[in-house]
């Protein structure tokens, strides 16, 4: 089910900043800052070989990231999977048991199709799993 690790999140304070570091200190391009309102916050990302870096930032406190920032403070929030077919994978999720934020996919950064596992059943880790909405990116 699992074609790779999409990319890891990390929840900042100041999404600006955390670009600059890593693009001064690390010589990354950073993207540009795309505001996903439904999920209350600002993404944007980075490539690390074939994997990227997602940094987000909350638009308010309320958001789950806005929570998780009052709670633990920055730092990684999430692991990514690229999955080919989402809606199949949440489904057999489902039926397995595993506990899920979202059961039916929402859209994400970019356009893709993604959806959330509760960490209490990913064994601690808030797990995203992604689908590309061109199959053929990667």
């Amino acid at each position: 089910m699992l074609e790779k690790i999409y990319h890891l999140g990390y929840a900042v304070e100041d999404i600006e900043a955390a670009a600059r570091f890593y693009e001064e200190h690390f010589g990354v391009r950073v993207g540009e800052p795309e505001e996903i309102e439904e999920q209350g916050i600002v993404a944007t990302m980075f490539e690390v070989g074939e994997s990227m870096i997602e940094l987000v930032q909350p638009t308010r406190p309320d958001s789950p990231v806005g929570k998780f920032l009052e709670k633990r403070g920055e730092g990684f929030h999430h692991v990514a999977f690229q999955v080919d077919d989402l809606e199949a994978a949440l489904k057999g999720l489902k039926e397995n048991g595993v506990e899920l934020i979202d059961e039916k996919p929402r859209v994400g950064a970019g356009g893709a199709r993604m959806a959330f596992l509760h960490p209490k059943g990913a064994h601690g880790v808030l797990t995203e799993l992604v689908e590309l909405p061109d199959k053929d990116q990667g």
